[in-house]
């Protein structure tokens, strides 16, 4: 199969934040399931949410309310659901969720699930910020999932969420491993954000010869108001060309024909895997230990 049809849905907050989480996870599901419909009847092949979609991004608070929110992977209620939808769809779904490993033990998660419903398994965020605004070390603890890739129906799909997109190894790693199409699920405000946000992914995806899908959510969120959700998420191909983009405001279904194909001509012809010297690379993981 040379050709895929991916979706990506990006959203706005659909409940106050004063909310339970359970409350504000119904609310979102209950927003996602016309879109998530939508992307079956277009022939979605492989479809991604934002970063913790059933969640607000709760990292401006350090409050122990946001733990509730926290689910199972994958005996949860929206892994659940989302393999039922996986299946009546035929459509492979990347669910990035806040995880409860044990308690007391939190990630921010993306599983996967197979056109079948199947759970294939798992990516944890790896890198996790500590900066004003974005408290995520309160929440998450990073993960070290080693780089899986995802056999799904459709492609090889690799997974990279948010702040992972500025740490260019793991971009390689999944490339190495056989990605085809790589999704990075991301809650991201402007500021230096946006500038970087049409840089960073486009460069992954030339330097690696990979599609990458990018997801940000839209609008503001109260009561911290960190900035503004700019949407604009969009697809980028292994020439680094962004091939479809969605708004920068609205809760949007951005879905996407991507030609496979042009990974092996692009491969072959910039041949970087080919010229890279990493028996020269070791110092540098070694540098600031």
């Amino acid at each position: 199969m040379t050709k895929l049809k991916g979706g990506l849905i990006q959203m706005g907050l659909k409940a106050s934040t004063d909310s339970t989480p359970e409350a504000i996870r119904q609310a979102m599901l209950d927003a996602h399931l016309p879109l998530i419909e939508e992307a079956g009847r277009q022939g979605v092949q492989v479809l991604c949410f934002q970063e913790v979609f059933t969640q607000p991004y709760f990292c401006p608070s350090q409050s122990e309310k946001w733990y509730a929110a926290a689910e199972r992977i994958p005996d949860g209620p929206t892994v659940t659901l989302m393999q039922e939808l996986a299946a009546r769809h035929s459509m492979v779904i990347v669910v990035p969720i806040y995880e409860e490993d044990i308690t007391g033990v939190y990630y921010n998660t993306a599983a996967v699930i197979d056109a079948d419903g199947r759970y294939l398994g798992k990516y944890r965020k790896t890198h996790i910020p500590q900066v004003a605004g974005f408290w995520e070390k309160y929440f998450f603890k990073p993960g070290a999932s080693g780089w899986p890739v995802f056999d799904t129906a459709y492609c090889r799909l690799g997974v990279y969420i948010c702040y992972d997109r500025h740490f260019p190894e793991g971009w390689r790693a999944l490339a190495l491993n056989g990605a085809e199409y790589i999704v990075n699920p991301s809650a991201t405000v402007a500021g230096v954000s946006e500038y970087l946000w049409k840089l960073e992914q486009p460069a992954a995806a030339a330097a690696n010869g990979v599609f990458i899908g990018a997801i940000n959510r839209v609008g503001r969120e109260a009561p911290w108001d960190i900035g503004e959700f700019y949407g604009q998420s969009y697809f980028v191909n292994p020439r680094g060309e962004i091939e479809a983009e969605a708004s920068r405001d609205q809760d949007e279904l951005l879905v996407h024909e991507m030609d496979l194909a042009l990974l092996k001509e692009i491969r072959n012809k910039w041949q970087f895997f080919r010229d890279r010297r990493p028996e020269t690379y070791g110092p540098l993981a070694d540098v600031g230990r």
